[in-house]
C-alpha cells in the first residue's frame, strides 16, 4: 500500500513533463502543417518538414576578408609581402524570396605596413561601400554582383561567389571568393582576388 502514493506521484510527474514538452515553443515543428502529416509506418521515420519563411525578412552578418593578390597595370601586388590588409565586412541581408535578395555591406580595412627593422605600422586604410543583389541557388550557393565605392577615391564592381559551409541554430558559417575590379583616382584599372570568411546570424 505504501507504493501507491509513489506511483501516483510518478504518473502525475510524467503527465506534466509530457505536457510541458508538447507546449515548448523551441520544440514545435518549423512548419505549421507538420502536425497534419500522416503517421509513419512502424519502424520508419518521416523526413522533417521544411521551414516556412515569410518574405521579406532580414539577417545580419559579420566577416573578415583578405585580398590575396592585386593586378594593376604591369604591377602584381601579393598580400603579406610589403603590407597586410584585412577588411571587416558587415552588413544586412534582405531576403525577398527563396531565389532573390539584396545585400547592404560596409567594409572598413586595416593595413599593416611591414617596415624593415621596425615593428609593423598599422592604420585604417579605406572604407568600402558595396551593395548588391543576391541571386540564391540550391545547396547554399549565392552570387552577388556588388557595386563598389571606396573612400580612397576608387570605384567599380565586385562579383562575389558565396557558399554556406556549416549551419547551426545561432549562425550559418560561409566562405566567399570575390574579384574586385576598380578604376578612378588617376590610377590604372585593377583586378584582385579576395577570400572572405564569416557568419550570418539566424
Amino acid at each position: 500500500m505504501r507504493k501507491t502514493p509513489f506511483f501516483v506521484c510518478l504518473s502525475l510527474g510524467l503527465l506534466v513533463t509530457g505536457s510541458m514538452y508538447a507546449q515548448s515553443p523551441s520544440l514545435q515543428p518549423a512548419s505549421p502543417s507538420a502536425s497534419s502529416q500522416p503517421a509513419a509506418p512502424s519502424g520508419l521515420q518521416l523526413p522533417a518538414a521544411a521551414p516556412v519563411f515569410t518574405y521579406p525578412y532580414t539577417k545580419g552578418y559579420l566577416s573578415f576578408i583578405i585580398p590575396w593578390v592585386t593586378f594593376q597595370g604591369n604591377t602584381v601586388t601579393p598580400e603579406f609581402k610589403a603590407a597586410t590588409t584585412i577588411g571587416f565586412p558587415f552588413g544586412v541581408l534582405v531576403y525577398y524570396s527563396a531565389t532573390f535578395g539584396f545585400s547592404f555591406e560596409i567594409t572598413p580595412s586595416i593595413m599593416y605596413e611591414h617596415q624593415t627593422g621596425k615593428s609593423p605600422a598599422s592604420k585604417t586604410s579605406n572604407v568600402l561601400f558595396d551593395p548588391g543583389p543576391m541571386f540564391r541557388f540550391t545547396h547554399g550557393w549565392t552570387f552577388i554582383p556588388r557595386l563598389a565605392f571606396e573612400t580612397r577615391g576608387r570605384y567599380g564592381v565586385t562579383p562575389v561567389l558565396n557558399k554556406i559551409v556549416a549551419r547551426t541554430k545561432v549562425v550559418n558559417y560561409f566562405l566567399a571568393l570575390s574579384a574586385p575590379m576598380r578604376a578612378g583616382n588617376s590610377e590604372p584599372t585593377s583586378i584582385g582576388a579576395n577570400l572572405q570568411v564569416g557568419f550570418i546570424f539566424n
